[in-house]
């Protein structure tokens, strides 16, 4: 298994707040000696590796992660704490992913 992580540099130069924040906490958590491979995504180079990955799969937010599995098969995540749950198999609390899902989604409501 691979995992790749892309973050984003805005149009101005400036890191993206939600990649800043969530390097922050993976830092703290240590988990990013979990990441095979960090790709920027640079607003002002479209051939960027990070830009060209989320073309080819279609993501359009960042930060988002991409495991590759053994298989050759890929599953992509732009919600963090999913991955963290999913991948690195850590505990996560349930509010706090639904947070975050809705935080990276604000066409969705609740019922």
């Amino acid at each position: 298994m691979k995992i790749t992580m892309v973050k984003k540099i805005l149009r101005d130069g400036s890191p993206c707040k939600k990649c800043g924040e969530v390097l922050e906490r993976m830092e703290k958590e240590d988990q990013l000696r979990r990441m095979d491979e960090i790709l920027i995504a640079d607003e002002r180079d479209p051939g960027s590796d990070g830009m060209l990955l989320a073309a080819e799969l279609n993501v359009d937010r960042a930060p988002f992660f991409v495991v590759t599995r053994d298989d050759g098969s890929k599953q992509v995540y732009t919600v963090y704490l999913q991955f963290v749950k999913e991948v690195l198999s850590q505990k996560v609390e349930e509010k706090d992913e639904l947070t975050e899902i809705m935080q990276n989604n604000p066409d969705l409501d609740f019922l």
